[in-house]
């Protein structure tokens, strides 16, 4: 049956309207974006035509691939990774939709690394799964891109290129409750677990110790500043869009209420989520170079933004960024450069 979410009136067109800069920050052609929203009728629809269009150019990217055409087909992969991703941005009225968007997502992007990227590496377990991009560089740093409440590692290719293209290796990854994970785990307030795992994976692969920074992405700005202020290797730390808190239940939007109670299993489960996610406590045992940024015109019921994070933690830095609105699509001009270049010079002791 329908969730409350997809009965709201003017619904289909809020939901368009506050995922264009989210959808184009995530790689999709805007006039796509467009074409395929135009279409709907009826917010319960998104899903199917998504992975509709992520199947187009998975189509596309088989016929350039047969045809000896590598560069196209792993570009074609790669657009029908976002695209599939992007199906489930809702809370999705069917898990089993849900869980085969978000496999198509993961197997599509693993096709477009094997030609684009052979030398990209799946380091996984039970709790989380990611890809290691960048190898040859790793000995410089890795930085880890951990994604939010209903993103997952194939969202944010536009700061992990912009890291590869400053020399340092990127592991892109779904956690609990995450992407290709979130049809078998749950949510995890306690992130910092899930990186020393992740961190410990990095060095056995790779053979030794190396530098190794994270940036988080709305939700997973939390889990990246939770994890900094308990996990001794991480050695700089970046939230964007991230919440410093959530002030409750009550407080927040629908939307948020019933991704949350999906992504944790049941309503009580995301009530016992939220109510974790407060980064009071342990702000001030942050003792790495912490950048938060926000965008300016990102409001959303029940959140505190980053402000008081970076003001609680010792080495705190905060960018508001005018104009920008949730993950700063908006404006990706105005921040994802300079993170960029905060998290490599970071990484390399600057």
């Amino acid at each position: 049956m329908p969730t409350p979410f997809f009965r709201q009136p003017g619904i289909l067109q809020d939901v368009i309207a506050q995922n264009r800069s989210r959808t184009y920050g995530a790689g999709l052609d805007p006039y796509a974006y467009e074409r395929v929203t135009r279409a709907l009728t009826d917010l319960l629809a998104w899903p199917a035509a998504f992975v509709g269009a992520g199947h187009e150019h998975l189509a596309d990217g088989e016929r350039f691939e047969a045809a000896g055409a590598t560069r196209s087909a792993g570009e074609a992969y790669r657009r029908a990774a976002r695209w599939f991703h992007c199906a489930v941005l809702l809370p999705h009225p069917d898990r089993e939709e849900a869980a085969y968007a978000a496999g198509q997502a993961d197997l599509a992007a693993g096709r477009a690394l094997a030609l684009l990227e052979p030398d990209a590496v799946r380091i996984e377990d039970t709790a989380y799964a990611g890809r290691l991009r960048g190898v040859a560089h790793a000995d410089r740093g890795v930085v880890v891109v951990v994604p939010g409440l209903d993103s997952s590692k194939e969202e944010f290719h536009g700061l992990a290129d912009a890291l590869l293209a400053r020399g340092t290796a990127v592991f892109a990854m779904d956690g609990p409750g995450q992407g290709v994970r979130a049809a078998t785990t749950t949510v995890e307030a306690d992130y910092q677990h899930v990186l020393t795992g992740v961190v410990d994976a990095l060095h056995a692969h790779l053979g030794a110790p190396v530098p190794v920074a994270v940036v988080g992405l709305s939700l997973g700005g939390y889990y990246a500043a939770q994890s900094a202020a308990h996990e001794p290797r991480i050695g700089a730390a970046a939230a964007v869009s991230g919440p410093y808190r959530l002030t409750g239940w009550d407080d927040t939007v629908p939307f948020v209420r019933e991704t949350l109670t999906q992504r944790a299993g049941s309503e009580a489960a995301a009530r016992a989520f939220l109510a974790r996610v407060d980064l009071r406590p342990v702000a001030p045992r942050i003792e790495v170079p912490l950048l938060v940024v926000d965008g300016a015109d990102d409001r959303i019921p029940g959140v505190e933004n980053g402000a008081g994070l970076a003001a609680a933690a010792p080495h705190g830095t905060y960018h508001l960024v005018p104009g920008g609105d949730h993950l700063l699509g908006t404006v990706r001009d105005r921040w994802l450069p300079g993170t960029a270049d905060w998290l490599t010079e970071r990484l390399r002791g600057n």
